[in-house]
């Protein structure tokens, strides 16, 4: 891709309530028809769902999680606005969600626009804990192995095989 041209967005995908698959499956097109064309996709994967800290409950049902990669002439913002969009096209409530790491219909999040740094209140990339994130990782080594973290210096697929080595730190 071009300076002047679209830029690969990664955006990672998540639902661990209802019919996963099939929502997941009904977000790749229309994020195609917000974004811009589908790139890549990866298979999606089960993981298991990450607890907050301060969550009194002791398991969530399991996430299905993957990445795909489209071509966007679109802004960071514009992206995310798109990404809520369509979260909330196919049943997420945001007004609803008191703590972070909740049980959700679908969960988009915009992990990288190609090799962009951006640091927002309210929007950072990539995003701030991708390297912590198997279940991102994983699915990005499968489409984007050589894509490479502007701030760690490091390929996707370096950042999952230090992960696998060491761990995740605490959230």
């Amino acid at each position: 891709m071009t300076e002047n041209g679209p830029r690969r967005a990664v955006v990672a995908f998540g639902a661990n309530l209802g019919p996963r698959r099939a929502t997941l499956e009904r977000a790749v097109p229309m994020l195609e028809a917000a974004l811009g064309p589908l790139l890549a996709r990866s298979a999606w994967i089960e993981t298991e769902a990450l607890l907050h800290p301060e969550d009194e409950a002791v398991w969530h049902p399991p996430f299905l999680n993957g990445v795909a990669v489209f071509a966007t002439p679109l802004a960071p913002r514009a992206i995310l606005a798109r990404l809520q969009a369509t979260e909330r096209a196919l049943g997420r409530d945001r007004r609803r969600e008191t703590r972070p790491w909740q049980p959700r219909r679908i969960d988009l999040d915009l992990i990288a626009l190609d090799s962009l740094l951006l640091e927002d209140p309210d929007l950072r990339l990539p995003h701030p804990r991708m390297q912590e994130r198997r279940f991102v990782l994983a699915p990005l080594v499968e489409v984007w192995p050589d894509w490479r973290h502007p701030r760690l210096g490091r390929t996707a697929r370096e950042l999952l095989r230090a992960l696998d080595r060491h761990g995740a730190p605490a959230a």
